[in-house]
């Protein structure tokens, strides 16, 4: 229909080029122009696999962690006040004893009882209020970012506490009576950056080209393949995301460079991402850890508190897998506790350049990246610095992810202020979370693989059933023969399932890899190369990807193991702000084949054109070359010049000059002269090349270790999923007339509480959807 194609650049352009050809030929025969629609083989989804055989492409199974983002923000209060409990009950709160509010009307409900305590704070001091007014200033500002609320960059949860939060010091005197209480966390931040929007549609759009045909460059379109085998109903394309905005916001920039779509991501998020009632397929909640994660989280605790060099116990007990990057970290550090008394001194030393920053009146009103002030940044740190160094002079070792987390994202991005130390404190702070991050997840092999059990059980079971479901594809909704005349092979059908997630489950899904026997190491060269790889990589990070491709032998028979053939690809997302020179290199992508596979450099036997950001580095092939900024140093995107009028300023979108960097493949850093605004530059790290982990498993080897992983007693029940249940791409939806109005969504306005309403406030029904029909306000 031509609905589906209105927005497409790439259709206009086809027509021109075809209505061209058709007018050359007629007027010009003696040119012989031949017709350029690609219509030979490389409609069909077959490829030489890496033992020569040629053999077709039925399955794409990716799990990939999200974009960049701005650093994740927390406050903890305790609240007593009936208010807050009568919006526990009416929330059904009591039912579990937890809550989660993140729809608008509930955020503004929490706004209405931070406001009205904070105005009876002020009129007398004296008042029975016990929330620390502080927080009630923090929640209030919080709550009031962006003038309106859109529902997935904020939320509020609330848990019952029965006795009250427990008195951590003694000074509180013993008469205070332990009446019930509830823990109010607010979470802010940890959204998606524009550098995040453009890292995933950038592998979306380098995706393609792992697909069969994905080497032609038509009408300058690389990865024509895929979309070819799209638009024709042969390729069942599913897209699951976890409920976290960041995760959404990454599975909808990926699907729009992975089939061409143009205009906002708020559509194609409706339209093509599932991750409503998925029963915790992606994800976690990282608030109830497992006793095993408690009990890691305690030793890790004591062995870097310890004011000594490392010893080689500490070496045994903290790196028992033997892993280099663990080690390497751990020489570096050399004294854990000297080493936090640094990262210490240099926070402080960080709060006191920005709060002189501050004071300068050049720089009072400077607009740092994302629209973050200075005051916002000095908030973000001077909380770190006083959480990181408790009471008693001990430091809290878990906010050492934090800290990673936010001086990653300033070197990256707020270079422009020119602090000092700062590359000093991001090589400290990465050597404690190189140990700190991946240790969380279990010291010993055997609990990694137990923790990992309890994230991703949900999950391994779906990768089960994509992977076996691929015999049987009567479920798929398929192209009708009357229209296949132009189709080379209507039967044919490639599957894709994407899975966008948080860091816990990526590092989960390769420990169970990892450790869960799915090869041995000690038999077969190839894994053990790919051990060795992964032993070197410090770090998941955003972006990280674990590729599973099933590819199908016509030629065997239907019950032979060698009809089905698995390769496991990965890679470690994007590049850190050090130099590439540390990158830990693996086989590379598909290396020719197991025998000769110890040269690194070995050409590869299928077109190295495959994947753009997956050829190997020291090739310089055409795709390299087409698809520069995977594989380019760092793109740079500008900032905040005026914007043409046909684009929102406040949309989701990184807006770009045109649609031609679709159509020709430029970097992203010519967009420097065009749309794109802001007043600094910023990085945009490019991602590293997919490295392959093993290119010669059997599907019933690989089905065997997932159903032996999926079966074990450490892990609870997975509800079932029904997978009927998830939403199918666009084109299908529509013919099962689901009327939704994707452009018309606005973000809830921020409302002024009407303090003498208050009452009828308290006999409203229960919350409602989420999507409410204010307009935008005005910021």
């Amino acid at each position: 229909g031509f609905s589906f194609v209105k927005n497409s650049m790439k259709y206009y352009d086809d027509c021109a080029k075809i209505l061209g050809n058709i007018i050359m030929r007629e007027l010009a025969p003696q040119f012989q122009i031949p017709w350029s629609i690609p219509l030979e083989a490389e409609d069909i989804p077959i490829v030489p696999t890496t033992s020569g055989t040629m053999m077709e492409l039925r399955c794409v199974i990716a799990v990939i962690r999200h974009g960049d983002r701005t650093p994740k923000q927390k406050m903890k209060m305790e609240v007593k006040h009936q208010r807050f409990f009568d919006l526990f009950e009416k929330c059904n709160g009591y039912k579990s004893g937890k809550l989660k509010l993140k729809k608008p009307k509930q955020l503004q409900e929490v706004l209405d009882i931070a406001r009205q305590l904070l105005v009876e704070l002020g009129q007398n001091n004296d008042s029975e209020i016990e929330e620390s007014k502080a927080k009630l200033e923090q929640l209030k500002t919080v709550l009031e970012m962006y003038g309106h609320f859109s529902g997935i960059n904020r939320k509020v949860q609330l848990t019952y506490l029965p006795h009250g939060c427990p008195k951590t010091s003694s000074e509180e005197e013993d008469s205070h009576k332990e009446e019930p209480s509830l823990l109010l966390v607010l979470k802010w931040g940890g959204e998606l950056t524009p550098a995040g929007r453009v890292q995933a549609e950038e592998l979306g759009r380098a995706f393609r080209c792992m697909y069969p045909g994905g080497q032609g460059d038509y009408a300058g379109f690389p990865g024509c393949g895929l979309l070819r085998l799209h638009s024709t109903y042969r390729h069942d394309l599913k897209i699951y995301a976890s409920d976290e905005g960041r995760v959404q916001m990454t599975a909808a920039a990926f699907a729009k460079g992975l089939l061409a779509l143009e205009g906002e991501l708020t559509p194609i998020l409706v339209q093509m991402v599932k991750s409503a009632n998925m029963n915790g397929l992606l994800d976690s909640d990282s608030d109830s850890l497992s006793s095993c994660q408690h009990r890691v989280k305690a030793r890790l605790n004591e062995i870097l508190q310890r004011d000594r060099d490392f010893t080689s116990e500490d070496y045994e007990k903290l790196a028992p897998s033997g892993s280099m990057s663990l080690i390497k970290s751990m020489q570096e550090i050399k004294n854990p506790v000297k080493t936090c008394d640094k990262v210490y001194s240099l926070i402080q030393s960080l709060t006191s350049q920005i709060r002189q920053r501050m004071e300068d009146p050049k720089s009072a009103d400077i607009q740092l990246y994302h629209s973050e002030t200075l005051e916002l940044m000095l908030r973000r740190w001077a909380k770190l610095e006083k959480d990181f160094k408790t009471k008693n002079g001990r430091y809290d070792i878990s906010k050492i992810p934090d800290i990673y987390d936010c001086i990653k994202y300033d070197v990256q991005h707020n270079v422009s202020l020119k602090l000092e130390n700062t590359m000093e404190l991001y090589r400290l702070s990465k050597a404690l979370a190189d140990i700190v991050i991946p240790q969380e997840y279990g010291i010993s092999e055997a609990e990694k693989l137990e923790i990992a059990k309890g994230y991703c059980t949900p999950l391994l079971r779906k990768i089960r059933s994509d992977l076996q479901r691929t015999q049987d594809d009567d479920t798929v909704n398929k192209l009708h023969p009357l229209y296949s005349s132009g189709v080379m092979s209507p039967e044919r059908h490639v599957r894709t399932r994407l899975y966008f997630t948080s860091e816990s489950h990526v590092h989960s899904l390769l420990s169970t890899l990892r450790y869960g026997s799915l090869c041995d190491d000690s038999k077969d060269e190839q894994w053990k190369r790919a051990m060795d790889y992964l032993n070197v990589v410090s770090e998941l990070n955003y972006m990280t990807q674990i590729v599973i491709m099933l590819y199908e032998d016509p030629n065997k028979e239907l019950s032979s193991e060698d009809r089905f053939h698995v390769e496991l690809h990965f890679s470690p997302g994007a590049k850190g702000c050090e130099e590439d020179k540390n990158l830990p290199s693996g086989s590379g992508y598909r290396p020719a084949s197991r025998e000769n596979d110890g040269s690194k450099k070995s050409s590869h036997r299928i077109d190295s054109d495959e994947e753009s950001h997956s050829s190997k580095r020291d090739e310089t092939d055409r795709s390299v070359m087409m698809f520069k900024p995977m594989v380019s140093d760092p793109i740079y995107i500008h900032r905040k010049s005026p914007l043409p009028r046909s684009r929102k300023i406040g949309s989701l979108e990184v807006p770009a000059e045109s649609n031609s960097h679709y159509r020709t493949p430029r970097t992203i850093v010519e967009q420097k002269t065009s749309g794109i605004g802001f007043e600094l530059y910023s990085m945009v790290p490019s991602i590293c090349p997919l490295e392959t982990l093993h290119n010669s498993l059997s599907l019933k080897q690989v089905d065997d270790f997932l159903a032996s992983i999926a079966t074990s007693p450490s892990c609870d029940n997975l509800p079932q999923i029904s997978t009927a249940s998830f939403s199918s791409p666009p084109y299908v939806n529509a013919i099962s007339g689901r009327k939704s109005s994707l452009n018309t969504y606005t973000p809830a306005k921020i409302q002024p509480t009407p303090l003498e309403n208050f009452m009828d406030q308290q006999t409203m029904e229960g919350p409602s959807s989420s999507t409410v029909d204010h307009p935008p306000p005005d910021i």
